[in-house]
This record gives C-alpha cells, sequence and structure tokens, in this order.
C-alpha cells in the first residue's frame, strides 16, 4: 500500500512538473492605474485588419485559437502613440487546433464560469496608462489596464511598431499573462493541468479617423 501511495505521489509531482506554459515573455502585473488621456490624432482600429490570437498548454497538449476585436481607438501625436483602448469580443472565442464536437465542447468550455463566464462578461477591454519610448528603434513598452470577468490589472509589455503614418498606425505585441489574477483559475484535471499563463499575441491596423 505504501509503494502504491508513494507512486501516487510521484507520479501526481510528474503531471504537474511537466506543466509548461506557451512561449512569450511574461507582462508585468500591478494594479489599475489611471487611463492616458491620449492626444493628438484619432486612429480607428480596423476591427477586420486587426487580430488577437491566444495558446494556452495542459499537460498532454495545447490549443491556440483566435477572439475578435470589437472596437477600438488609438491615440498618436508626431507618429507616437499616447494612448487608446481595444475591446474584444469574448463571445467569438475560437479554436483552430480541433474540429466537430470536440471544438465545440472547448470553446464552450472556454466561454463557460471556468474560464471567461462569457454569460456575465462578454467583453475584455485594453487601455492604455502610458507609453514609454525604448532604446530599440520601433520597440515601446506599454502599460495598460486589461479587465476580464470585472477584474482589473494594469500589464506591462514591449510592441512593435511597423508604421506611424499620418494615415495609418500598425504595431504588434507578444507576451503572457497570469489568468488566476483575473480570476481564470480552472486548474484542470488531476492528471491534465493546465498551464498558469496564457499567451498573447495582438496585431493591430488602426487608420485615421475621418
Amino acid at each position: 500500500m505504501k509503494k502504491l501511495l508513494v507512486l501516487a505521489s510521484a507520479t501526481a509531482f510528474l503531471f504537474t512538473a511537466c506543466v509548461s506554459n506557451p512561449d512569450g515573455e511574461k507582462a508585468e502585473t500591478t494594479e489599475a492605474s489611471e487611463v492616458a488621456s491620449g492626444h493628438g490624432t484619432a486612429f480607428t482600429v480596423n476591427t477586420a485588419a486587426s487580430t488577437v490570437e491566444w495558446h494556452g498548454k495542459k499537460v498532454t497538449g495545447q490549443h491556440h485559437g483566435t477572439v475578435a476585436i470589437k472596437s477600438g481607438t488609438l491615440s498618436v501625436h508626431d507618429g507616437k502613440l499616447t494612448g487608446g483602448n481595444v475591446v474584444l469580443d469574448l463571445t467569438t472565442i475560437n479554436d483552430q487546433d480541433m474540429e466537430g464536437e470536440s471544438k465545440q465542447k472547448l470553446e464552450g468550455h472556454l466561454k463557460s464560469a471556468d474560464f471567461f463566464d462569457v454569460e456575465n462578461h462578454p467583453e475584455a477591454t485594453l487601455e492604455i496608462t502610458e507609453v514609454t519610448e525604448t532604446d530599440t528603434e520601433g520597440v515601446v513598452t506599454i502599460s495598460a489596464n486589461l479587465t476580464i470577468r470585472g477584474v482589473t490589472k494594469n500589464i506591462t509589455f514591449d510592441a512593435n511598431v511597423s508604421e506611424a503614418s499620418e494615415a495609418a498606425f500598425k504595431a504588434s505585441a507578444d507576451f503572457n499573462i497570469e489568468r488566476e489574477q483575473w480570476g481564470v483559475s480552472y486548474t484542470g484535471k488531476a492528471d491534465d493541468l493546465i498551464s498558469k499563463e496564457i499567451n498573447l499575441k495582438v496585431n493591430l491596423d488602426a487608420v485615421a479617423a475621418i
């Protein structure tokens, strides 16, 4: 019996130890801050051309997909980002590595109270609080209030600006967040634990508002 208990404990430890987070630099997370007023030219996020991709891992595999951007605005002054916000439509959570019933089951679970509780919190928002220039050309550090499930935390991550003209502004970011800080605390099955971090890849394409 003791050998069985030791074996069970060792197996549980092995499963726990094997859970790795998806690739990506973890965003620094702090308490919510005052939103930047933003100044300069107003740009409207092109929701059709912009994307948000997500990636999560568990012991036995991984899943990735997309979520649609509902709306967004950016403020740009002299080619530099000064503020803005983006709204995500969590009812559009989409898995891209499964098909049929399995795909529908996973998407339904992600939208349930175990994860994003879409029925009560159909949107997630990102509101910029500060933008800081870095020593690397085309790279800025963005701090923003991220709200998920009614919980708001400030996250800081780097973004690459690929275009900043009078007509268009394009930027991308790739970072991880620790989901439990927003109440997304479902751990998974005892023998198939889920990573605590989610990777987000954001690509924004915005045009000057008319």
